[in-house]
């Protein structure tokens, strides 16, 4: 099993690790276009490997696609990340561009490969890598809900004051701060829904702080966040190349589910070795729906801003 993580900075080295650490893959391959920087990131890493007690091969290249040969998911991180104040959508014209040329430079020497995007605005750059390339759908998945989720999962359990492990709960919609659509009606506390613990307004909080949660980061941090989105992606990329059949939130391309066309949005998904094996229709309230609709124009808005 080989993986390809284009874009070797913070999101796509924590990605790197958390896939070494694993231990199920034979080989992960960084590639970036600054000079010795995946190189240095990969040798870095593959010296915790002793101490990590993993096997996994971490090699690092400067835009040598050659290096990529042969991998079964190939990751897309390479971008600008966002700065304080600034909403993903405004990364579109340059991010556009980037993630164009790399998933063409990356499927000339992996064409099988199943293709995972995290560049931002996400649910657009999925869109774009289904509109100029001729993989199926399954093959591309856009990353956002599982990062989403597990930051909805974070705030319940602060306000439940519950251990994460008793928590679950899933965000569908877009990878923006208006788009997301956390499902506090379906959360639950081990298998109890949330509201028998929660107030009203503990729930308002807990969707409001889910909805902002890249933004409260930026803000802190300066920079885009890399702990959580390089952990997400570690789980699709360990849910495909072990065949796990798991569930998660991506952004796929829909042809009728939900009542949407030509999109791609965040929904339920079952994750295994052929990339996304089927896409799950859940039951949505009312106001769901509207907020999915909601978030469906958003994207469809970023969307019109691409030259394809």
């Amino acid at each position: 099993m080989k993986i390809t993580v284009v874009g070797a900075g913070a999101v796509g080295a924590s990605c790197a690790e958390y896939i070494a650490i694993k231990n199920f893959a034979s080989e992960v391959v960084l590639l970036d276009i600054k000079e010795g920087y995946a190189e240095g990131k990969a040798m870095d890493l593959m010296q915790t490997a002793s101490l990590n007690g993993f096997d996994t091969k971490i090699t690092g290249s400067t835009n040598d696609y050659a290096k990529t040969a042969d991998s079964d998911i190939v990751v897309i991180t390479s971008g600008i990340p966002r700065k304080p104040g600034m909403t993903r959508e405004e990364l579109i014209g340059i991010n556009a561009g980037i993630v164009k040329s790399v998933s063409s430079s990356l499927l000339q020497h992996s064409p099988n490969a199943i293709v995972i995007v995290v560049s931002n605005p996400m649910d657009t750059m999925t869109y774009l890598v289904h509109k100029t390339t001729s993989l199926s759908k399954n093959r591309i998945i856009g990353m956002g809900g599982a990062l989403d989720s597990a930051r909805f999962k974070y705030r319940l359990a602060e306000v439940l004051k519950a251990p994460i492990s008793d928590v679950d709960g899933m965000v569908i919609g877009g990878h923006s701060d208006t788009g997301m659509v956390p499902l506090i009606g379906h959360a639950t506390r081990n298998s109890v829904k949330v509201s028998e613990f929660l107030t009203q307004e503990q729930m308002d909080y807990v969707v409001e702080e889910t909805k902002v949660g890249g933004a409260t980061l930026t803000k802190l941090l300066g920079t885009s966040a890399w702990y959580a989105p390089g952990a997400a992606v570690s789980s699709l990329v360990h849910a495909i190349a072990c065949d796990q059949k798991k569930m998660f939130p991506c952004s796929t391309f829909l042809e009728g589910e939900y009542g949407l066309n030509d999109i791609c949005i965040g929904v339920p998904v079952i994750l295994g070795k052929n990339g996304i094996e089927e896409i799950v229709e859940i039951e949505l309230s009312e106001a769901e729906k509207a907020k999915m609709q909601e978030s469906t124009e958003g994207v469809r808005k970023t969307n019109g801003l691409l030259e394809v």
